[in-house]
């Protein structure tokens, strides 16, 4: 119990805020195979590849062929806040990049040994560099490939608490697949594998995102599949519906991406949900992978440590078109009845509005946006 004697303010040590900020970046073993993929997806990889030994908790390997690092990038990179993608606050309000806090290599450090591999083209040598427990060792040159190495052993091995928390190695590894899942589906261009124990769980060949899909998910799932594509002022809306006679009674099959992020948004899901109605016996749950395009200005997705939640200035708007638009791709392939095929149907929806210096909409009363079609030539 604290005593009027020690209830002074302190400065936290570096290694203990470190664990603390771990403590929300750094769940399980599948959060630093999350962190790691993105890294590597923001380094130009074209190649990932993931090797987990005991579903990730005794070692975390992710190698690809990215840019690579120089000798001082590589050292930095561990420090808190240490980041190439941000230069302001104002940076936050355009981000095209999965990783941009400059938390996730401070605080695994922090609780983990992890080792660098990373060679950049320009360099006839690489080099490796040690850290464990947030102590630096001096960083060495070496052969290694163009790209980078990063190998994390003994997650929370210096937390025994948190380490205790963890689940079974099954429980482990299906949460770390989930995370490899999302990332691969999010970048059908890349190629991607992940092997647990040596064992090789998937192999993933660059392709488009129904070839994706049916690797992912196995080739029962091509005949499953209804694309859904419309473009509008307020969002761009791409990617796949299961057709409702193949929804299942749990979830796991439901995918929303907003500009290659992955992310959770009830409403969004209830969209889609409403979109089926009538067609789902109650308790189902549809297959989808949805991708939105949004203007980066006008969606937040700094609200969350994990980075999977996301605000919208049209969200309203951009409800109303997800429903629309996967109602009519179900009926424009004779999977469900649209209410009228040969008339538009149109939607009280207003454009986004440019902003001026001022910050107020100059034009709050501009054009409507033009309906959607729900009849089943796709007119």
């Amino acid at each position: 119990m604290s005593t009027a004697t020690d209830t002074h303010i302190q400065r936290l040590p570096e290694h203990v805020a470190n664990q603390i900020a771990a403590g929300e970046v750094v769940q399980r073993p599948a959060s630093v195979v999350k962190e790691l993929m993105e890294n590597a997806l923001d380094a130009g990889a074209q190649r990932i590849v993931v090797e987990l030994k005991d579903a990730g908790r005794n070692r975390i390997v992710v190698e690809d062929n990215g840019l690579g690092m120089g000798a001082e990038d590589a050292v930095l990179c561990f420090e808190r806040h240490a980041t190439s993608k941000l230069r302001s606050a104002d940076d936050l309000l355009g981000l095209a990049t999965m990783g941009f806090r400059g938390e996730a290599l401070a605080s695994i450090a922090s609780i983990a040994r992890v080792e660098l591999r990373t060679r950049r083209a320009e360099d006839e040598l690489g080099l490796s560099l040690v850290i464990e427990g947030g102590e630096h060792q001096a960083p060495e040159p070496v052969h290694c490939d163009v790209g980078t190495r990063m190998t994390v052993k003994h997650l929370f091995f210096n937390v025994p608490a948190r380490r205790n928390f963890l689940k079974s190695d099954p429980v482990e590894l299906r949460h770390a697949i989930d995370e490899f899942q999302r990332i691969a589906l999010a970048h059908p261009n890349r190629t991607f594998r992940l092997s647990h124990n040596g064992g090789e769980l998937f192999d993933l060949p660059s392709g488009s995102l129904r070839q994706r899909l049916v690797r992912v998910f196995g080739a029962r799932y091509d005949e499953r599949l209804v694309p859904v594509d419309e473009k509008t002022d307020v969002v761009g809306l791409s990617g796949f519906v299961g057709k409702p006679e193949f929804a299942r009674r749990t979830r796991g099959e439901q995918f929303l991406f907003v500009n290659g992020r992955f992310i959770k948004h009830p409403a969004f899901h209830a969209a889609v949900l409403r979109a089926m109605d009538g067609l789902l016996t109650p308790g189902q749950f549809p297959l989808y992978v949805l991708f939105l395009e949004v203007d980066a200005s006008r969606v937040d997705v700094n609200i969350h440590p994990t980075k999977v939640e996301a605000k919208f200035q049209e969200e309203r708007p951009i409800v109303a078109i997800l429903q629309a638009a996967v109602k009519r791709a179900l009926g424009r392939f004779h999977v469900a009845p649209s209410l009228d095929f040969d008339t538009e149907t149109a939607f009280d929806i207003a454009p986004p509005t440019s902003r001026t210096g001022s910050g107020r909409a100059s034009n709050p009363t501009g054009p409507r946006l033009q309906s959607l079609s729900c009849s089943t030539d796709g007119r």
